[in-house]
């Protein structure tokens, strides 16, 4: 399994963004696609997951009515749209995927996750 995430880049406070995360190989649609987010000195957390059969989502609280996380199954990418940005949102985001299938109470723990792109880089400038 390979993610490739993309659209970051540097918005003023109050600022939209896209994310995309094209992932390739065999996954389960029973399984989320999660989105976490590393600040500088900071551990990695978990920002929201979207699963590919039906689309449920799950957000962490710092982000719930800003965020969206959706997928588009013909184009085997998930995306996370980010709404009125604040600076504590910069980090970078990463997109990963189980390698075995997980249970919804599992989604936002970063160890179940086996696969992870590469990041892009999110600043918000106050």
């Amino acid at each position: 399994v390979q993610l490739q995430a993309s659209g970051g880049g540097l918005v003023q406070a109050g600022g939209s963004l896209r994310l995309s995360c094209a992932v390739s190989g065999r996954t389960s649609r029973h399984n989320p696609t999660g989105w976490f987010r590393q600040a500088p000195g900071k551990e990695r957390e978990f920002v929201a997951a979207v699963k590919w059969a039906d689309g449920s989502t799950m957000y962490a609280d710092s982000v719930k009515g800003r965020f969206t996380a959706s997928r588009d199954n013909a184009k085997n990418t998930v995306y996370l749209q980010m709404d009125t940005l604040k600076p504590e949102d910069t980090a970078v985001y990463f997109c990963a995927a189980p390698g075995g299938t997980i249970i919804r109470s599992s989604w936002a723990g970063r160890h179940y996750y086996d696969y992870w792109g590469q990041g892009t880089q999110v600043t918000v400038s106050s």
